[in-house]
């Protein structure tokens, strides 16, 4: 395994990131628990949850995923060899069950004391907000829509002076964003650097992937400049980059059979451009997964790359990507693909 630090931190965590979202729906407890033992054993120590998992969000798995987690510690310990991260959900209508106040210091201070309990831990290594409180592009919306009535005074300033809090209380140690634009971002910066008690943004957790880069256009300098870590999510596009979505099949009990509405990935031009891939793969004596994983693993703005499987064959598959090199000949392969379809999932 290789390892890295999570930005201004002396934090090593895995150059990838174990990923939870299926535990509490297409997977069961043990066998989370059995994804953790595995991957614990090939150097993974970073695992990524969040309240809302398991998706699709619904009231009666509210948060089961942390509960799988938190009785996997109960059970063997560990907490100290583990980075733990963990989101708040944002506002919105599919979240309604959980809160719809927003990221208000007492919804924060909630979800925090609620994750906690969960997790049956101390302590969150990083702590997320899940997506932004305003009405921006993310989750598949390509352009930002400016819509004057729906104005909104910022309240950056308040979410990090209750996450500051929640440090001294060692409830937290560091702040994350996620699905997070370059103005969001650069606020979230800017109040930290503004009022130095702020905690400073350490990280955001945005989709990256061969099928959507469009990380690249403006956040990648953020990230570069600003020692802003990437936690890379969806490298896989929701297990279309595996190939198997190929040739209009729908394998039984794969997430896009059980979830029709994630489909941002296969449509006609993604499923293109996966072909290309899929063919560059294969010319090269490398699974498509593989090269779609190294590919992200290898990007100099990406602190970790968060996967996600449902069975152990997949894990071990997807975690040895971090073996795999790629030849300039396949970088150059990569480019020209991207070049001729670029960002079609977006």
């Amino acid at each position: 395994m290789i390892y890295t630090k999570l930005p201004h931190t002396e934090i090593e965590v895995s150059k990838i990131c174990l990923g939870t979202m299926t535990w509490g729906n297409q997977n069961t407890e043990e066998e989370g628990h059995e994804q953790i033992n595995f991957a614990l054993d090939k150097g993974i120590n970073f695992l990524d949850t969040a309240e809302l998992y398991p998706v699709p969000a619904h009231k009666d798995r509210y948060a089961d995923t942390e509960k799988v987690i938190g009785n996997w510690f109960k059970k063997n310990g560990n907490r100290e060899n583990i980075v733990l991260a963990s989101k708040i959900a944002g506002k919105a209508e599919m979240t309604k069950f959980i809160r719809s106040t927003g990221f208000t210091r007492e919804s924060i201070i909630d979800a925090v004391e609620g994750s906690l309990a969960r997790l049956q831990t101390d302590y969150i290594d990083l702590y997320q907000l899940h997506w932004p409180d305003r009405s921006t592009n993310y989750f598949g919306q390509r352009g930002y829509k400016h819509d004057i009535s729906d104005y909104w005074e910022d309240n950056i300033h308040q979410v990090l002076e209750t996450m500051r809090d929640l440090i001294r209380e060692g409830k937290i140690k560091h702040v994350g964003i996620s699905n997070e634009t370059p103005w969001g971002t650069m606020r979230f910066l800017e109040e930290s650097k503004v009022h130095g008690t702020l905690p400073r943004t350490i990280t955001v957790q945005n989709p990256y992937s061969l099928l959507n880069r469009l990380f690249e256009v403006g956040m990648s300098e953020i990230a570069m400049r600003e020692q802003v870590g990437l936690l890379a999510y969806s490298p896989m596009g929701f297990g279309a980059l595996s190939g198997k979505y190929l040739g209009d099949r729908m394998p039984e009990g794969s997430r896009l059979s059980l979830f029709p509405q994630y489909n941002r990935y296969i449509g006609d031009t993604a499923v293109e451009a996966t072909k290309r891939y899929y063919e560059l793969a294969q010319a090269n004596d490398m699974t498509l997964a593989q090269m779609a994983l190294a590919f992200v693993n290898t990007r100099p703005f990406v602190t970790s790359t968060i996967i996600g499987a449902t069975n152990l064959r997949q894990l071990e598959e997807n975690i040895g990507s971090i073996d795999v090199e790629l030849s300039s000949d396949v970088l150059k392969g990569i480019e020209a693909i991207h070049n001729s379809i670029p960002n079609p999932a977006p």
